[in-house]
């Protein structure tokens, strides 16, 4: 038992690990997930400038990717319906509408300009073999965009999830900027299906945006969504307006759907209904408005961590610095070893070094003349001669040895010395150069990535504000049953989100929603929208029949749930909601009782809580009381 427990642990334990880290959750660095990042190298591995059949590439993928081709297909649709690092030839389906992509032997795909400057240089990548071990696959791409933002991630693996929304490319790279500037700057979600967004709630990447469609009201019969929330799609918005209908939440008279490039949904109204009635009620019950939720969960370090836009945005400076001096340390490191061998050969042709191999006899012979023939100019030459150099000397062809054309040779030879002089200039100003290369990206793709998305401030729609109350609230004596489903006296108009308070006889009330048919009994003092500015007075009395006067607001309350209006074992007489009423009072005769007639003004006693007692008016048994 303990050997099956300790094995059911560890493999959960692996499992959930791999799911985690190999699955589900985007890295920090390069923004991707492991099948993401395969793709993408596959593309660059096959890349001609030339599109590829996106079969093609799955089967390429395959090399890399120890799971099923489906999942390839689908990420990469996903992938590519990004408009970032994929450009697309075909049917990818449509974000709008959500209808589906084409099979992958219809559709082609290549990598876009924008991902081959900035996301790959295999000098400098990291590789792992593959899980086969007949291939390598990179461990993180170099990255020099905040990739993961700018498409956002969803996933969800064992225990966690992930849920990064998409910004704007744009706004990313000026934020980097003024971060290397040490300005501040915050940035927000920018979603490809546009609309308006309330970022009030985001907390920097952890928390919740409201996202509503663009609605166009100017026709005032009829209404044309424009844009949809970012989660959303035309069917799924259409079939949530048309459950509202159907609940009698929305007047539609119809719907038409004329979608291709971009979005447009009629919504045309009933007769008598105008477009500026309906725009509440399309936020509050439909997919019109949406509350989405964001999670920024990362693989970092080999372990998921949840971190901010802000912290995102730092960690892609840095990384960004660190590419570029790598990719500056491979140049300098190409041009030297250039430089060295352009050195070397000069010297063996100029000063006819060649010439001292011809009374050699033997192989070792050779090579060491051509040793002692280049040590009298080691002043010249800035590194150490080795074998392998000697070996490529003696590898020159006669023709090009005749052909030597010393000027030119000299002139590569200088330029390759600014180039170098170019490289450490930059390498020591690290900082703006790399400001200087993103405000390039930025000037270069500006046109490609405009905003989207209109950040506003909004004020989230009260569904019992925006409901129509149309249904007819009814009081029937004779049986004793409230509710909009009752044919008896009117009482008010309501919808099915109003919460009514009922007042009955005996002195106890109750909140409920407003029913169709409910049974509050014959005598019913008060039935009415719950109204916490109310002011409720009651003469009531009590068990030695001694009036009292109570005053109160019904502010608090749990649904369906019955509260005493006046102390237990007292008899509530009469209640009234106007405040310029007097109570009147008549008391029972008694030897010595002057007074039997008494009335006293409403406003001049006190408002106190619900479960506060009355004040007492007398201290007379009390015959009959009234308000006037």
């Amino acid at each position: 038992m303990a050997y099956t427990d300790s094995l059911y642990k560890t493999n959960y334990l692996e499992y959930a690990s791999y799911v985690i880290k190999d699955r589900a959750i985007p890295h920090l660095d390069d923004g991707l997930k492991p099948v993401q990042r395969r793709i993408l190298h596959s593309l660059f591995e096959i890349d001609d400038g030339n599109f590829h059949k996106v079969a093609n590439v799955v089967g390429n993928t395959m090399k890399f990717h120890p799971h099923g081709d489906a999942s390839i297909y689908s990420a990469l649709i996903v992938l590519a319906n990004k408009d970032l690092l994929i450009e697309r030839q075909g049917n990818f389906g449509n974000i709008y509408t959500g209808d589906m992509a084409s099979a992958a032997r219809y559709i082609e795909c290549r990598l876009s300009a924008l991902a081959r400057d900035v996301l790959f240089n295999s000098e400098i990548t990291e590789f792992n073999e593959s899980y086969d071990g007949r291939n390598r696959e990179p461990v993180i791409l170099p990255a020099k965009i905040p990739v993961l933002l700018t498409q956002g991630a969803e996933g969800i693996a064992v225990g966690m999830a992930t849920r990064i929304l998409p910004h704007n490319l744009i706004e990313l790279l000026e934020a980097q900027v003024a971060y290397m500037k040490d300005i501040e700057v915050t940035v927000f979600p920018d979603f490809p299906t546009g609309g308006l967004v309330d970022v009030s709630g985001y907390d920097d990447g952890n928390g919740t945006v409201l996202i509503r469609a663009r609605i166009d009201a100017s026709d005032p019969k009829r209404i044309v969504i424009r844009e949809i929330p970012y989660g959303s799609t035309t069917e799924t918005l259409i079939a949530s307006i048309e459950d509202a209908a159907r609940k009698n939440k929305v007047k539609v008279a119809s719907i038409h759907d004329f979608t291709a490039e971009k979005v447009e949904i009629e919504v045309k109204l009933q007769r008598g209904v105008y477009a500026e009635e309906v725009v509440d009620a399309l936020y509050a019950f439909t997919d019109c408005e949406v509350s989405v939720s964001a999670n920024l969960t990362v693989i970092d370090a080999d372990r998921p961590r949840v971190v901010s836009v802000t912290e995102v945005l730092e960690r892609g400076v840095d990384r960004l610095v660190d590419i570029l001096k790598a990719e500056f340390r491979v140049e300098q490191g190409h041009l030297e070893r250039r430089l060295h061998a352009r050195t070397l050969e000069r010297i063996f042709i100029e000063n006819r070094i060649y010439k001292e191999i011809e009374a050699q006899g033997t192989s070792d012979g050779v090579v060491q003349s051509v040793f002692d023939g280049l040590a009298p100019h080691q002043s010249e030459i800035k590194r150490e001669v080795t074998p392998e150099d000697v070996d490529t000397l003696l590898k020159i062809p006669i023709r090009r040895i005749s052909l030597y054309d010393i000027n030119r040779a000299k002139k590569e030879m200088t330029g390759i010395r600014r180039r170098l002089k170019e490289i450490a200039r930059d390498l020591a100003a690290i900082v703006p150069y790399a400001i200087g290369f993103l405000e390039n990206l930025i000037e270069k793709h500006r046109q490609d990535f405009p905003r989207r998305t209109a950040v506003v401030s909004i004020n989230k729609t009260d569904v019992r504000e925006a409901a129509r109350r149309d249904l007819r609230f009814a009081y029937d004596k004779a049986t004793g049953y409230l509710g909009y489903e009752v044919a008896g006296a009117e009482i008010l108009r309501v919808s099915n989100y109003d919460r009514v308070l009922v007042i009955r006889q005996d002195g106890t009330y109750s909140v409920v929603d407003a029913p169709d048919k409910l049974f509050v009994g014959k005598g019913m003092l008060y039935c009415g929208l719950v109204d916490k500015d109310v002011v409720f007075t009651v003469l009531y009395r009590d068990a030695k029949g001694l009036p009292y006067i109570k005053r109160s607001h019904i502010d608090r309350f749990i649904l369906n749930r019955a509260y005493g209006l006046v102390p237990d074992g007292c008899k509530l007489l009469k209640l009234t909601t106007e405040t310029d009423r007097k109570i009147s009072l008549d008391y029972k005769p008694k030897a010595r009782l002057r007074v039997l007639h008494e009335e006293f003004d409403i406003s001049d006693y006190p408002v106190r809580g619900v479960k506060a007692g009355g004040i007492r008016l007398a201290p007379r048994e009390l015959k009959s009381g009234k308000i006037v």
